[in-house]
Formats: structure tokens, C-alpha cells, sequence
């Protein structure tokens, strides 16, 4: 939908109160010349309804915290990583695994960073987890190489999204359909054999538009086996969009756009690290006993969203969605050295202690042959649907002599997950696996758990003059429920069967304010309640929260600064019992009990060169301090014994990024530095052990792109410059080192 240039007035102000403007400098389509915020000169403002904020504008306008990473950022260094996407965000901590942000782990604001299981995650927000509710910890991240642009919320900004409310909330937003017909090509070539191919074509008609995109993701991957067979992966991605419109000067104007995606994935990732001894030898070695592990999966989506607009006052946006994943990760698990089942040792237990555990290390690293059952690896079969339809209407309107934003909305949510899982025996012999006894399906684990979520909000938002007020309410009712037919009943006959509800409720209550205390300084904070779903597990209570922050934004022509205090406050934390961070993988949640996360975000981008003379220097600094603390004592099998005052592991306290760049019409190259500190893996306080620490490390990334035309464009993107060597987890077997030097050459090609 397009505003023409008689309302702009009135859109100025809304887009400071509302979050559903974006603006042309942040999209591909519209000259960058367009808008500059220093003298807000605008010809066009373009409403979307799959974004939260839509331009870095509004994020800088909001009563809480948020940023918004543009096309042009997205672009800017050329990663396919989100891990790396994300690193110049305030509030975010991200640990590697793999190397190439396949299965990031990301928390906001000091929530749990295994798996992402603390982030209400969204693509073109509607929610994206398989199973958010069941299974929040579903090892699936949309594959942030198509994404347009990413849009992430801390804070008292995030009434409307849910059900993870402490932290924050992530939307991927996917490729919008162009205007006007676009095609595109974006595709490199590098180390380790690592290829990016994306291609897209769309056109946008009067009354309808389409979009149809493909993303090949693929590498050989930088660690090694011997013989050097396989750790690499490939991944497929296609998108197909379709609209219809109708396009009113005045009245009442409905548009209704479908959704159709396809992902997959082969990986040859493995949960298997090295002992301490190994890492320091040979960082990017992998044992034999990873050789038969191997990761399959597959996801639909298809999403309707139909979106009714009456003038500049009123929208109600409609999304019926569905998703489907499979995912079978086919791993080592368990080692065998005698002839007894209670002579097994888990993967963990053998790498964190070689020398005790000499045989099932031999064994694994194929020094020592075994013929029987020696290496079990389970076959983590699962599958996960998710369903739901929201809707949400905004209606604007002057109030008091100022602009009232007054949004309702309201969601039915069900997903489940399904796990059929065994485990197979195998062999070792001269270095090779060989299966020798297989296992029957179901012998492992056999439940499904479900989930049925309602969940509505309701928020306004007011401004006027220089002040800014936003108020608003959640309300979560979920209702879960495990069935475990037991190991004795593959067929899931039901004679067996054990089942376990549980529900949970809770009214979320938010607010914060913005007040300009001078023409280029501005004061916002907020308070709000956190909320976080418990597991199928009888009577366990949900995570609850207390959250307040407080900032100054400082806008001029040249310079723009940010900076936040942020306390959360748990009165019951919840945690999980993930094999990705040492624990049985039961997924079962555990009452952490009370903790307090607090910390320092602070975000400055400087310009210093003015823009007549043709090229820009612009300058970007981030820091985050998060400080942790848990404040009971309790024992869980995946944390062990934790005492009051226990740090939260794998939360760095520390973290710095700083960017610079030089763009000129032609030419554009862009340095990057992050600096990670010291980060424990297990709770713990005071000076870190050796052996729980994840030691400090500097990265730095460059890019390089030259515009041999408006519509061709060559690229040069490399990854950690001075190929460091750095530890970057100790989970969830062993240690895992992060991506080494890698340079990648590429063509841009856009129609």
C-alpha cells in the first residue's frame, strides 16, 4: 500500500509512534537519496505488515530498545552466517558450533543461548520454531542468506510478540515482492569449496505481484578426517510468493499475499569435539568415530496473509500459517568397552577425561579395534508441526491533541513433536565403523508432546509534542501435554502409555515512555513482566520475570548514539536439559529458581565526512556488558550442582564490535572487529577453571565490492583475517573451534 504526498504529516508522526512505516532508504528498490533522517525529506512511505519495525528510523524512535540491520547492512559483508549478522547488535550474545551459524545458539539480554530456546523467533512475523510451545529447542534457524532484512526487539517493545518475553524477539523478514520487475543474482565461491548461489525473480502488477526465490548453501567444511571422506553439508532453500490486491485511492483496500517454502538440509555434523590434548594439536581434526554421523531435514511453510486497510486510520492484518519439520540427526552417542551395558560412557564423559577413560577414547579415535557393540549411535528421529492463525487490527487516530496508535491482537498456536527415536551398534576395526547390530525403532524414546496456546495483547501508543508514551498487556494460556508410549510400545498401541499435562497462564503487563529532552536527545525506558512456557512436566511453573531499562539516544546529522541500562529480574528461571550442552537431551525443562541478569548496551555510528564530496567513512562501535547471577542453590543433570551467586555459562560478560568503512560510487570495502571475553561453560563465579572457559578472542572480517555497473557487481568477503585459532564451545562433546581463514570471491547481478 503507498501514501501519497498529501498525508505525509500525519505519517511522520505515526511512524515515530507506531512500527509500521518503513522507508525507502532502507529497501532495494527506492534511490537512497530518497530519505536522509537528519532532514526527514520524504516522497513516500511504504507500510508493510510482516515487519516490527521496518527502517532503522523507527528503531531509533522507539520507546524500548531495538535495531533494525538492513538490506544494506545485510549485503554489506556478504555473510551467509547469523551469527556473524548479528555481532553488531547490543544485547546479543551468540556462541558458534558449527561454524557457519547452521544451529546458532542466540540470547537477548542474558537468557538461555542453547539452541535459541529463550527468543520468540519469527519470519515475516509469524512464528518460526518448529515447535515454539512443545519444543522450543528444535535445532531450526531460517537460513539468514535469503533474508531482506532483521529486525530484532529487547525490552518493553515487545508486548506483541510472544511467548519469550524476558529477552526479546527476532524477525527474520524475507524478500518482499518488488513494485516492478526485478531479478537477481547474488552468488560466491570459496574456501573449503563453500558455494552461495542465490537467484530470485518477482514483478509487481496493479493488482497482483509474485515473487519466486532459490538459495544452494554448500561446503565442504574446514574440519578434517582421515581419510579426508565428509564434513561438509548442503542446503536447498525456495521461496514462492503470490499476491492480490485491490488498489483504491480512497475506501477500503484488501490485499492478500500466500507463502510457499521448502528448506533441506544434509549435514555430516557430529556432536563429537576433541579432548584438550587434540585441540591444541590439531583444531580442525575429527575422530572416527563421527564417520557414519549425518543430519537430515526437511521444512515446509505456507502462510496466507490477508491484510484489510480503511484510508490512513485502520488495518487488520490476518496470517493462517503452517510448518513442517523433520529432522533425523544420526550421531554418535554413547561408547562400549566391555561387555556389560553399565560399561557404556557417554561421548562426554570420555572426551572430558581421556586418560581415565582410555579404551572408550581409544576406541573412538580409532586407535583400538572393537568387534561387538562399541559405538552406539542414535538415530534422533523427530518430526514437528506447528499450526495457528493470528490476527491483529491498528487503528490510528488524534487523541488530546496528539497520535494515538491503538493495536489488538489476538493468536490460537498448536505444534508437537514427535519423537520415534533408537540407536544402532557399531564396530570399530582398523579405523572404520561397520554396523553389527541394528536397533529397533522406537527403543529409545517414543512420545509425542503437544501444545495448545491462546494468546492476545492489547497496546497503545500516544504522542505528543516530545513525549511518547506506550502502555500495553499479554495475556499466554497454554496448555501441554507429554504421552510416552514407553520403549515397550514401538506400535504405540496405547496399553502402555503415560501421560503428563501440565498448563500454565499468565498476564504480561508492559509500558515505556520516550521524551526528547533536547532537539537531538532524547530519554526512553520501560518496565514489563517476562514469560517463558514450561515443559509437559506436572506442576512445573513458568518462567517469570521482572524487566526494566532506561536509555539516552543521541541523533545529529553526523553522530548517533545509544545507550541502555537493563535489569532482569527472575523470580523463577527456567532451564533445559539439552545433550547440546552436556545434559541426557531428555529436553526437560528444570526449575533454575531465582537469578538476576543485568548489564550496558551501547551502540555509536559516527559520519564523519560530509556527503557532497562524493564518499563516505562511516564509523560503527558496539558494546554489551551482561552480568549474571543465579540466586538459590539447585542440582540439575545438565548444570550439575550450582551454588547462590553461580554465573550463567555461556553469556559473555564482555563483548566489543567495531566497523569501519569506505563507500564511494564505485568502490566499497568494510573492516570488521569483534572481541569476545573470557566465558564460562559451566556455572560457576569467580576466577574461570581452565577447563569450563571459552579464553577471550578477536576476530576481524573484511569485504571489498566493486560496481563494475548500477546493475553488476563484483565482491571479495573474507572471515577471520589472521586465521585464529579460537575456542568457541566445550559443548555438547568436547571441544569445537571456530571457522579459520576463509576468503570468497562473488558476483551481484541485479535486474
Amino acid at each position: 500500500m503507498h501514501y501519497t504526498m498529501k498525508m505525509l504529516p500525519l505519517l511522520l508522526a505515526l511512524t515515530t509512534a507506531s512500527g509500521y512505516a518503513q522507508t525507502p532508504q532502507d529497501t532495494l528498490s527506492q534511490p537512497k537519496s530518497v530519505l536522509t533522517d537528519s532532514v526527514h525529506k520524504l516522497t513516500e512511505v511504504v507500510v508493510r505488515s510482516n515487519q516490527m519495525l521496518g527502517s532503522k528510523f523507527e528503531a531509533r524512535n522507539r520507546t524500548g530498545s531495538a535495531y533494525y540491520i538492513s538490506p544494506a547492512e545485510i549485503l554489506k559483508f556478504g555473510y551467509t552466517d547469523i551469527n556473524r549478522m548479528l555481532k553488531s547488535v547490543p544485547g546479543v550474545n551468540v556462541y558458534e558450533e558449527d561454524g557457519y551459524g547452521l544451529r546458532p545458539n542466540i540470547s537477548l539480554r542474558g537468557t538461555k543461548a542453547e539452541r535459541s530456546e529463550r527468543i520468540s523467533l519469527m519470519e515475516d512475523g509469524v512464528l518460526a520454531a518448529p515447535a515454539p510451545y512443545a519444543a522450543p529447542a528444535a535445532y531450526y534457524f531460517p537460513n539468514a542468506a535469503r533474508m531482506y532484512a532483521i529486525e530484532v526487539l529487547k525490552g518493553s517493545s515487545q508486548v506483541q510478540y510472544g511467548p519469550f518475553t524476558t529477552g526479546g524477539a527476532i524477525n527474520m523478514v524475507s524478500t518482499p515482492i518488488p513494485s516492478k520487475f526485478t531479478a537477481r543474482l547474488n552468488t560466491s565461491y570459496g574456501s573449503y569449496n563453500t558455494l552461495k548461489s542465490y537467484v530470485s525473480i518477482g514483478n509487481g502488477f496493479k493488482h497482483t505481484g509474485f515473487l519466486v526465490e532459490y538459495l544452494r548453501y554448500q561446503s565442504d567444511g574446514f574440519r578434517k578426517d582421515e581419510p579426508n571422506e565428509r564434513t561438509g553439508f548442503k542446503r536447498n532453500d525456495l521461496i514462492a510468493k503470490f499476491l492480490v490486491r485491490t488498489n483504491k485511492d480512497e475506501g477500503v483496500n484488501h490485499l492478500l499475499e500466500l507463502k510457499f517454502g521448502f528448506a533441506n538440509e544434509t549435514s555430516d555434523e557430529t556432536y563429537l569435539g576433541l579432548s584438550e590434548g587434540d585441540f591444541a594439536q590439531r583444531p580442525y581434526f575429527r575422530y572416527a568415530g563421527a564417520q557414519k554421523d549425518n543430519l537430515k531435514t526437511r521444512h515446509t511453510q505456507w502462510v496466507a496473509t490477508y491484510l484489510i486497510e480503511s484510508g490512513n486510520k485502520l488495518k487488520i492484518t490476518t496470517n493462517l500459517y503452517y510448518n513442517y519439520f523433520f529432522r533425523n540427526w544420526y550421531k554418535l552417542n554413547e561408547v562400549r568397552a566391555g561387555i556389560t551395558k553399565a560399561e557404556r560412557r557417554s561421548i562426554s564423559d570420555v572426551l572430558a577425561d581421556p586418560e581415565t577413560n582410555r579404551d572408550y577414547f581409544d576406541i573412538v579415535t580409532g586407535k583400538k579395534n572393537y568387534i561387538g557393540e562399541a559405538l552406539m549411535l542414535r538415530a534422533n528421529n523427530r518430526v514437528y508441526h506447528s499450526r495457528g492463525v493470528q490476527s491483529k487490527a491498528e487503528y490510528r487516530t488524534m487523541l488530546w491533541g496528539g497520535y494515538l496508535t491503538a493495536e489488538v491482537g489476538l493468536r490460537y498456536h498448536a505444534d508437537s513433536e514427535d519423537r520415534f527415536q533408537h540407536d544402532d551398534a557399531y564396530a570399530m576395526q582398523d579405523g572404520r565403523m561397520s554396523l553389527f547390530l541394528a536397533g529397533q525403532p522406537g527403543s529409545q524414546s517414543n512420545r509425542i508432546t503437544t501444545a495448545h496456546a491462546f494468546s492476545g495483547y492489547w497496546m497503545g501508543k500516544w504522542s505528543k509534542g516530545i513525549v511518547t508514551f506506550n502502555v500495553g498487556m499479554r495475556y499466554e494460556d497454554v496448555e501441554l501435554l507429554n504421552r510416552n508410549y514407553t520403549t515397550a510400545d514401538p506400535r504405540r498401541t496405547g496399553m502402555v502409555r503415560i501421560e503428563t499435562p501440565n498448563h500454565a497462564r499468565a498476564v504480561l503487563p508492559g509500558m515505556g515512555f520516550n521524551v526528547k529532552l533536547l532537539p537531538v536527545l532524547s530519554l526512553f525506558g520501560g518496565i514489563h513482566k517476562g514469560f517463558a512456557p514450561p515443559s509437559a512436566t506436572l506442576n512445573q511453573k513458568a518462567e517469570s520475570s521482572v524487566n526494566v531499562e532506561s536509555g539516552l539516544r543521541l541523533t545529529t546529522q553526523k553522530l548517533r548514539c545509544e545507550a541502555i541500562a537493563f535489569a532482569n529480574n527472575y523470580s523463577n528461571m527456567l532451564g533445559s536439559d539439552l545433550a547440546a550442552q552436556g545434559g541426557q537431551g531428555t529436553l526437560e525443562q528444570f526449575n533454575v529458581g531465582k537469578a538476576m541478569v543485568n548489564g550496558l548496551e551501547f551502540l555509536c555510528s559516527y559520519h564523519p565526512i560530509p556527503r557532497h564530496l562524493g564518499f563516505q567513512l562511516p564509523v560503527q562501535l558496539s558494546y554489551t556488558y551482561t552480568n549474571t547471577k543465579m540466586k538459590n542453590d539447585f542440582v540439575s543433570s545438565a548444570w550439575g550442582s550450582v551454588v547462590y551467586g553461580d554465573e550463567i555459562p555461556y553469556i559473555y560478560k564482555h563483548a566489543f564490535n567495531a566497523q569501519i568503512g569506505l563507500e564511494h560510487k564505485w568502490l566499497e570495502a568494510n573492516f570488521g572487529a569483534r572481541y569476545n571475553s573470557d566465558m564460562r561453560t559451566a556455572p560457576g563465579h569467580g576466577r574461570i577453571a581452565e577447563r569450563e572457559k571459552i579464553p577471550a578472542h578477536l576476530i576481524l572480517d573484511a569485504s571489498v565490492k566493486g560496481h563494475i555497473s548500477k546493475k553488476i557487481t563484483l565482491t571479495i568477503n573474507a572471515i577471520n583475517l589472521t586465521n585464529k585459532k579460537y575456542l568457541v564451545s566445550r559443548h555438547p562433546s568436547g571441544l569445537r573451534a571456530g571457522h579459520p581463514f576463509g576468503i570468497y570471491g562473488g558476483l551481484q547481478v541485479k535486474l
